[in-house]
């Protein structure tokens, strides 16, 4: 009877969310450097509008771009969430979700949340792995499969310097000894430094970069909360990419007010490190657009306060006009909850043309927005300068069937240093690999 009972009010709680309201505006209009920002839509309950995770089924796959094709590089992976491609080729998977949290999303709301992740293919428990991939001869297909590491917690990024293999579980930064070729790390990590965790940890995800001479690592630590609304004592150290120094664990924040930054990756002309950045929910289909932005050392970019610069966000108590007015505005919006994970730039010798200059964006879909928005990898092109230059273009599509139900969602995107681009699907249990076409 408990059963019947909850399924009847989540039922009558998604119909609701569903029916609250609607998108006025096409996801193009919520893309580019000067994205349509309408006036917020307030609704009794947030528009809920899941596409139920199903998987593929038999012989089924996305749809590539026209002169691209895509493959199953490895299947049968559990929940593969990011992805390391190793100087040799082998290519590591972050088989992973969140941890235990039993602090986030308490009460009637955070119930529904916890369903709505559940519906989405996000209930699953953690497999706290990282997997070896091996594609020895070089079809682009993955014939050698190993755990590379195990006992991690909700792992997420990864970045080698030298022999050292750093990994960012969900609390902490680690590092590992890595020797070139090895197909498994049987020691424990060494911590290099605590992050924010613990029984809340409403965004969990944290990713690492390098810099270029690999003295410096930068981490990514998002928000706790949707806007402030678990208290702004809860943030501390969030909704920010840290700067760290591997040596010694000494951090600083880099920059903040970036409400749940994932994807991190160094343009290649210019030096300078982008970032893909989910804004805020329930406020509207039409709003906020995600966003891909160049990081500024020192930057504040709103969150809470205000979105996409300086528009206020009125939810957010109490105000701090000082800081919206410090608010710098992202250089390109990539739809309204697109939930924008996967960055990385082009590299020669990849995809052919369009694809030869900009960045790949991993989208791994909307459940705020009515209709769907994301589910797909698109390529924003960039110019000479380094800085985005046109329209985003569709690379991976295909990931929701005709009755709105999730095959597939990318995440991590990379490239496999042998002219493909690799892209994470945690629903599908599939790493694919898109390129150029036969």
């Amino acid at each position: 009877m408990d059963r019947m009972r909850t399924s009847i009010l989540l039922a009558l709680v998604l119909s609701l969310g569903a029916c609250g309201e609607s998108a006025r505006l096409d996801v193009s209009d919520g893309s580019g450097p000067s994205p349509q920002l309408p006036e917020p839509r307030k609704t009794l309950l947030p528009t809920i509008n899941i596409a139920p995770a199903t998987g593929w089924p038999e012989g089924a796959t996305p749809k590539s771009a026209t002169g691209t094709q895509v493959v199953a590089f490895a299947r049968q992976l559990d929940h593969p969430r990011w992805l390391y491609v190793l100087p040799n080729g082998d290519v590591l998977v972050a088989e992973t979700n969140a941890p235990p949290k039993p602090e986030d999303g308490k009460g009637i709301r955070g119930w529904v949340m916890r369903k709505v992740m559940e519906r989405a293919g996000a209930g699953v428990p953690s497999a706290n792995r990282i997997t070896l991939l091996r594609d020895a001869d070089h079809d682009g297909v993955a014939e050698i499969r190993t755990t590379f590491i195990e006992g991690l917690n909700s792992p997420f990024g990864m970045a080698l310097v030298g022999k050292d293999l750093y990994v960012a579980n969900t609390d902490r930064l680690l590092r590992f000894h890595y020797e070139p070729g090895a197909m498994q790390l049987r020691q424990e990590g060494r911590k290099v430094i605590d992050l924010p965790g613990g029984p809340l940890n409403h965004h969990w995800t944290k990713n690492v970069i390098a810099s270029r001479n690999g003295k410096k690592l930068y981490v990514t630590v998002g928000s706790n909360s949707n806007v402030g609304e678990n208290g702004l004592d809860k943030e501390q150290g969030r909704a920010a990419i840290w700067e760290v120094d591997p040596a010694n664990g000494e951090h600083r924040i880099f920059a903040s007010g970036l409400r749940n930054p994932n994807g991190l990756a160094w343009e290649p002309r210019t030096g300078v490190l982008w970032t893909a950045v989910n804004e805020r929910d329930e406020i509207g289909s039409d709003l906020v657009p995600d966003y891909i932005t160049s990081v500024k050392d020192g930057g504040f970019y709103g969150w809470p306060y205000s979105y996409y610069g300086q528009h206020v966000d009125l939810r957010v108590e109490p105000q701090d006009p000082a800081k919206v007015a410090q608010a710098i505005v992202p250089d390109y919006a990539v739809g309204p909850h697109t939930a924008s994970l996967g960055l990385e730039f082009a590299q020669p010798g990849g995809l052919p043309a369009p694809f030869e200059q900009g960045a790949f964006v991993g989208q791994h879909g909307s459940w705020n927005r009515k209709p769907h928005s994301g589910y797909k990898v698109i390529f924003v092109p960039f110019n000479d300068e380094g800085r985005p230059a046109g329209k985003p273009m569709d690379v991976l599509t295909g990931f929701v069937d005709g009755e709105g139900k999730a095959m597939g969602r990318p995440v991590g995107v990379v490239n496999d240093g042998r002219g493909g681009v690799l892209v994470a699907d945690d629903v599908g249990d599939v790493v694919w690999r898109v390129s150029r076409g036969s």
